[in-house]
């Protein structure tokens, strides 16, 4: 369906990008004020949430490669940031950067396996760091402090603001900015490279692309996401254990990825959507119905089992893929409705040619 064209965004990626960071963000302003704290808690964790599944959905969606591990790249991030946070007093956005930082080191390294591995190996592998880097904490416990974690003070709110409320602005703006530079990187030639050596990795080298270095980097950029994604979870939870990052994690955000739509930043926020409010309406259903403690404890992954098999049959490519669908089929009938209302007008205001005469 084609916009009037006072609606259309700009063509020049980074003017749109910004343009689209700065709607999204006005809404999710206006939304925070008229909620609750405890929905405020529930929009700062939407927040971290998808800026995790758009990192994963970079590398996976976009470069092809297989994570089953990033939730060990949010605990480098929310350690580090933890760490920074407990030993000196600096400006919020400084443990925030060397988390992104950490994380995208670690991505790196992790990533370099990835130039020689594929498909089953390259998950066992992200699998491996999962498991290493939950058992890392109590390894160096006077480092880390062991299962008792890392307490993280909240931020001070200024004035009289709410500091769910500013917990909330904090989280989301993060969110909104790493977004914006994935969305440019994507639309950047890296990005275009990227899906080049996913589609057809032969054809990447002949044209001289070097997808070795493109998958390290694919690596970098995506653990930087979690990293991010990991810092703003230190803040939001103020502690960071080992049992925050366990296995149930990076499922948690593969699954995200699958519900929103592999390869779709707008898709991270719909995973994200369904990770925080999910759990939240088992849990309603379970105490209406008085289930047992059993089945509440399954119910929630009975859930997302169910869910992720019914977009998988009916919306391969998520809830966003399914949206863009949509449009473009409303689209087609408005075409078609345009072009069947054109030929019922034209016979009326064309002029009628002169008849041809026999000899």
């Amino acid at each position: 369906m084609k916009l009037p064209r006072w609606l259309r965004l700009p063509t020049q990626p980074l003017l749109r990008h910004l343009l689209l960071a700065v709607a999204g963000g006005l809404v999710l302003y206006v939304i925070t004020l008229s909620v609750s704290q405890y929905d405020n808690l529930e929009l700062a964790e939407i927040g971290w949430y998808a800026i995790a599944i758009a990192g994963l959905s970079v590398l996976t969606g976009v470069n092809g490669q297989i994570s089953l591990g990033h939730g060990a790249f949010m605990a480098v991030g929310a350690y580090s940031a933890g760490l920074m946070m407990e030993h000196f007093d600096l400006p919020l956005i400084v443990p925030v950067l060397v988390a992104v930082g950490a994380a995208a080191v670690i991505g790196g390294l992790v990533g370099l396996p990835a130039t020689r591995l594929k498909g089953p190996y390259l998950a066992g592998v992200t699998l491996a760091l999962a498991f290493a880097v939950q058992d890392l904490p109590n390894k160096f416990s006077s480092l880390f402090n062991g299962d008792q974690g890392i307490i993280v003070n909240p931020p001070t709110p200024p004035g009289t603001v709410p500091a769910e409320r500013w917990l909330a602005w904090i989280t989301l703006f993060g969110a909104v900015v790493g977004m914006v530079i994935l969305a440019n990187f994507l639309r950047s030639r890296f990005g275009r490279s990227l899906r080049a050596v996913r589609d057809d990795e032969i054809a990447a080298s002949a044209a001289g692309l070097n997808p070795a270095r493109l998958r390290v980097l694919t690596f970098a950029v995506s653990a930087a996401a979690a990293g991010l994604a990991g810092g703003l979870f230190a803040l939001w939870s103020g502690i960071v254990s080992p049992d925050s990052f366990s296995l149930f994690l990076s499922i948690q955000l593969l699954a995200g990825m699958v519900i929103g739509g592999s390869g779709s930043l707008i898709g991270a926020w719909w995973g994200a959507l369904a990770l925080v409010y999910i759990p939240e309406w088992t849990q309603n259903v379970s105490g209406h119905f008085n289930l047992s403690a059993g089945v509440k404890a399954n119910m929630q992954n009975a859930v997302f089992g169910l869910l992720i098999i019914v977009i998988m049959m009916l919306a391969p490519s998520g809830i966003q893929g399914w949206l863009r669908s949509l449009w473009s089929a409303i689209g087609r009938l408005a075409r078609r409705s345009k072009g069947d209302s054109d030929q019922a007008v034209a016979p009326l205001t064309s002029t009628p040619s002169p008849e041809r005469i026999s000899p």
